[in-house]
């Protein structure tokens, strides 16, 4: 063989191994993979939706809401009423068990609601630039998570995991994506004006607090 030839054959390997290296692999998604790509979700093959397992009892969770540790659940504020598309929508806290009305929780301040699940690997890396948002924002912006599987154990499991102390609830029937018009992907972040009305429905995984404080300003007109 020629040296021609040679370095030929050398070449087309190289190349072989360099599409090999970087040609995506479908199968690499899963909690803590990076993928900034929503992940889309469908209901359960029969029956109606549920909000929990059924498993997923207090004394069963007792465990789990101690070692995820999370922030109380936002209450109503004193004198406001609760308007927009989440007024009367009841939930689970997930800190806690208490129920939650999401509307009159919300009511009064401008919120940014985060839709994830467990499951969820590009919710994985955005809920602690959430967390890192939250933070920040104090009492400007009130951040609420909703937990869109039936999977209430396994959510406060993956928290406590991940070091997130958000406040949420737990909505395996998603009725807050429901209620808001949210497409079929996850995650979802939904920005709510004071008065109760959306001012955006993000379906854009957020990788980091500043994207997140990006957009709180440009649709909700809040600095943070």
């Amino acid at each position: 063989m020629s040296n021609s030839a040679r370095w030929g054959l050398v070449m087309l390997v190289v190349v072989v191994g360099l599409i090999v290296a970087i040609w995506p692999r479908g199968g690499d998604v899963g909690p803590g993979t990076s993928n900034t790509t929503p992940q889309t979700y469908g209901e359960p093959p029969s029956g109606p939706p549920v909000d929990k397992r059924g498993s997923d009892t207090d004394a069963a969770l007792a465990g789990p809401r101690a070692r995820a540790a999370l922030q109380p659940c936002p209450t109503p504020q004193p004198g406001v009423t609760a308007q927009g598309p989440l007024a009367g929508v009841t939930l689970e806290c997930l800190g806690d068990g208490s129920p939650v009305d999401v509307g009159a929780a919300l009511a009064g301040r401008p919120a940014l609601i985060n839709i994830w699940a467990y499951w969820c690997a590009p919710c994985a890396e955005e809920l602690p630039a959430m967390q890192e948002f939250a933070r920040r924002a104090g009492s400007a912006v009130q951040v609420l998570t909703v937990h869109r599987d039936p999977g209430e154990a396994n959510a406060l499991d993956r928290l406590a995991d991940l070091g997130v102390h958000l406040p949420g609830v737990q909505d395996g029937a998603g009725r807050v994506a429901a209620a808001v018009h949210a497409p079929s992907v996850l995650p979802v972040s939904v920005l709510l004006r004071a008065d109760g009305s959306v001012a955006a429905v993000l379906p854009v995984p957020f990788t980091d607090a500043d994207q997140i404080a990006a957009a709180v300003r440009d649709k909700l007109g809040v600095a943070v």
